[in-house]
C-alpha cells in the first residue's frame, strides 16, 4: 500500500500553491528519472502528496482554455479583487475561492495504475460519495469531467470541477469542490467553457451551511479508500 503525505495548507494564495505543487512534482520527476534503469522491485517508492487548501478569489484558465470564457476585463478583475492565472493543467476556465475544497494530488501513478481515464473517474468518485453522505445524489454527466447533480436531465449542474496535468504518470493540479462557495463569482466566467449548464454547491443543494472541516475530513477518508493508500498526516 502506497503512503500519501497530506499537506493541509489552509487558506493560501493560488500562486503559492502552484509553486508548491511544481516543486513537489519536479522532485518526484527527478527521483523517477534517477531510478528509471532499475527494475521496479529495486526502486524506492516515491513520496506522494495530497495538498488540500482554499484560495482567495481567483480564476484559472487551462492550457487549452479560451480567453473569451473570462467575461471581465483586467480593470474589472482589479476592481473586484479577483486574481487571474493561465496555468498548465487541462480544461478551460474555473473559479477558486473561500468555502471551496481544492485538492492537488501529486502522485506517481506508476505506483498505483497507469490509466489517466481511471484516475479522473476515481477523483469523481470521491465527491459522489461525499454528496451521498449528505443525501445528495451526484454522478457523472456524459462527455464532461467532474461531479454533477441531476445528471439524467437538462438541469444538470456541476458541484466539483477537475483539471489535471500528468507527465510520465506524475500528476498535479486536481479538483475544486464547492461546499459553501459564493457561486456569484461563476457569473463572470463561462465555467469550464460550458455555457448551458449551471454550477452548484453543497450549501445550495441542501439549503444550509456545512461544517467545512467535516467535509474536508470526508475528502481525506474517501481519497484513501478509493486510491487504496495510507494517508500520512
Amino acid at each position: 500500500m502506497q503512503q500519501v503525505k497530506l499537506i493541509d495548507a489552509g487558506h493560501i494564495p493560488y500562486m503559492k500553491a502552484w509553486e508548491w505543487q511544481t516543486l513537489l512534482f519536479n522532485e518526484l520527476m527527478e527521483k523517477k528519472i534517477a531510478q528509471r534503469d532499475l527494475p521496479k522491485d529495486q526502486q524506492l517508492a516515491p513520496d506522494h502528496y495530497l495538498i488540500l487548501c482554499t484560495h482567495p478569489p481567483v480564476y484559472t484558465l487551462g492550457k487549452s482554455g479560451k480567453m473569451e470564457n473570462l467575461l471581465l476585463s483586467p480593470d474589472e478583475l482589479d476592481a473586484k479583487d479577483i486574481e487571474f492565472y493561465r496555468n498548465n493543467r487541462g480544461g478551460d476556465i474555473t473559479y477558486h475561492g473561500p468555502g471551496q475544497i481544492v485538492g492537488y494530488p501529486i502522485l506517481d501513478l506508476d505506483w498505483f495504475f497507469t490509466d489517466i481515464h481511471k484516475y479522473m473517474r476515481l477523483l469523481e468518485d470521491i465527491h459522489i460519495r461525499i454528496c451521498a453522505d449528505y443525501g445528495i445524489v451526484a454522478g457523472r454527466y456524459p462527455k464532461f469531467t467532474g461531479t454533477w447533480i441531476d445528471v439524467d436531465n437538462d438541469k444538470a449542474r456541476k458541484i466539483c470541477a477537475q483539471g489535471v496535468k500528468c507527465s510520465r504518470w506524475i500528476t498535479m493540479h486536481g479538483w475544486a469542490f464547492n461546499v459553501n462557495t459564493d457561486l456569484s463569482y461563476f457569473n463572470h466566467i463561462i465555467p469550464c467553457g460550458i455555457d448551458d449548464k449551471a454550477v452548484t454547491s453543497l450549501q445550495k443543494e441542501a439549503g444550509y451551511l456545512f461544517d467545512f472541516e467535516e467535509v474536508k475530513e470526508k475528502s481525506i477518508h474517501y481519497f484513501a479508500e478509493i486510491f487504496e493508500c495510507e494517508i500520512v498526516r
